[in-house]
């Protein structure tokens, strides 16, 4: 895989917040497995993509047009602020995040990060 750069603090932080917000949305499945998938692939030639899928509940699609909004939670107990933080740390890196609806059930969270197109 080639390198991205970029700060490091940052990038853990949007990586754990997806990771934590798709086991928080698999908590109450009783009818399946609980699935957490994350895959890593060069997704042009100077850019990766980063992909945490579940098999939660998944996503209104009216939710998803609004999920990165500063204050829009779709969580009882949520803030509203740690997605729309995510978006803002990707965006600032050069990248994009972006959500959609997993085949079977549940939802990708998915960014890509520019990569130096020299280095991998």
């Amino acid at each position: 895989m080639p390198l991205v750069y970029g700060n490091l603090v940052q990038l853990k932080q949007v990586f754990l917040n997806l990771s934590i917000n798709a086991v928080e949305a698999m908590n109450d499945v009783d009818d399946g497995p609980r699935e957490l998938l994350i895959k890593t692939t060069k997704s042009g030639p100077d850019s990766i993509s980063v992909a945490v899928q579940d098999s939660g509940p998944g996503i209104d699609p009216e939710d998803s047009k609004r999920v990165f909004e500063d204050f829009y939670t779709t969580k009882p107990d949520g803030l509203g602020i740690g997605l729309s933080i995510c978006c803002s740390i990707v965006e600032a890196h050069g990248g994009k995040l972006t959500v959609t609806a997993n085949a079977l059930r549940g939802a990708i969270f998915e960014f890509t990060l520019p990569t130096d197109g020299d280095v991998g």
